[in-house]
């Protein structure tokens, strides 16, 4: 065995996904010490996206001050890749629910604006590439904080700018475009957006999120008919049809304001953190693939770290161990998306406070035993 790249996801609140991938290197190079290992710390765009994109590119997080969701101060992170080629955003950081007090929440009132500040944060720092996962928000304004933060001016009828937070988008009228900040068309902006929600409806983004952003049954109705008007605008305006798009919806509509004012690319995020960590190029010649998070079950398939890194290398045929802190029901589920076999680290019965405190000497006994039978194995 020569090449063994290992790229878990993180542990929630007990590994990094580069402490995770370092414990698992330790154990098996307690059997195979002389292989060829490559660690790729991975993500699916929610978070942890940034700390594993910074640890895979050996770069360095930045923090700023920007308005937060109510237009207080906070202060916001956000990576940078070590070529600083490459921003990694999380808009949590910026317009996140935990910004928020419970008592506060009222998405009529939140807004993405410090997102949008830090969009430009990155476009100072000269980046060529724009990694932006949404999802958590504590808005439902459809993005226009965000595009007012760039320089999209969204006015009323008498030409004077809305105000911020989703109760203002009845407001708008009309939409001048010439004060957008022209980085932004000159570098690549990809959304890592993982839900397929429209923007109004039934599943849109007031309907299905609101209530969690502080919204009641009045304020959801009222929210779902100011982003149909946000949507009626844009398309009237821009010639954007953007309120049934899939995943126009997400963090609040925050999806469809990124389509609509910036031309963005959504997609998966594991599948852009696959893209930034150049982990097809790392994989084509590796002779095993580790994987693995938190909790494995049959909800694993839909789009998480370890789906996405076992389809990438079965492209090029590699096998693919999964390891987690619990194998939940329905986890056999994985053996049909590409992972050959899965394994829990916890070695005996015990309370989860206990497995995550010995997170990463669980994982490091997990893998050693791993790499006993794999080495057996001499077809790798």
């Amino acid at each position: 065995m020569n090449t063994i790249v290992i790229a878990p996801d993180s542990f929630k609140e007990s590994m990094t996904a580069l402490q995770a991938a370092r414990a698992i290197e330790k154990g098996f190079r307690r059997v195979i010490p002389n292989a060829n290992y490559r660690l790729i710390p991975m993500a699916d765009g929610g978070e942890g996206t940034i700390q594993s994109i910074v640890d895979a590119l050996q770069g360095e997080r930045k923090v700023v001050k920007v308005e937060g969701p109510l237009g207080d101060t906070v202060e916001a992170e956000y990576g940078l890749s070590g070529d600083r080629k490459i921003a990694v955003i999380e808009m949590t950081q910026a317009s996140g629910l935990h910004l928020v007090p419970k008592e506060k929440r009222n998405p009529l009132w939140t807004s993405t604006y410090g997102t949008g500040q830090l969009l430009i944060d990155a476009l100072d720092e000269g980046v060529e590439q724009i990694i932006l996962g949404i999802g958590g928000s504590a808005t439902n304004d459809g993005g226009a904080g965000m595009a007012q933060a760039v320089g999209v001016r969204l006015l009323k009828e008498n030409g004077e700018p809305i105000g911020k937070g989703g109760g203002k988008l009845k407001e708008l009228a009309r939409i001048d475009m010439s004060k957008v900040d022209p980085r932004i068309q000159q570098v690549k902006l990809q959304v890592a957006c993982d839900v397929d929600n429209p923007l109004v409806g039934e599943k849109g983004a007031a309907v299905v999120y609101g209530p969690q952003k502080g919204a009641t049954r009045a304020t959801i109705r009222e929210l779902d008919e100011q982003l149909l008007h946000f949507a009626n605008i844009i398309e009237e305006e821009l010639g954007k049809e953007v309120a049934s798009i899939p995943g126009a919806g997400a963090a609040g509509g925050l999806g469809a304001g990124l389509i609509a004012f910036l031309d963005a690319m959504l997609s998966p995020g594991v599948e852009l953190v696959l893209q930034a960590t150049n982990f097809h190029e790392l994989v084509k010649d590796a002779d095993l693939v580790i994987t693995g998070e938190g909790r494995i079950d049959q909800q694993t398939v839909y789009g998480k770290t370890p789906i996405g890194v076992a389809k990438a290398a079965k492209q090029y045929g590699v096998p693919v161990i999964a390891i987690a802190g619990s194998l939940g029901q329905g986890y056999e589920a994985v053996f049909e998306h590409g992972i050959d076999a899965a394994f829990s680290l916890v070695p005996r019965i015990m309370s989860l406070d206990e497995a995550m405190q010995q997170g990463d000497s669980l994982l490091e006994q997990a893998a050693r035993n791993i790499a006993v039978v794999s080495s057996w194995n001499k077809s790798t």
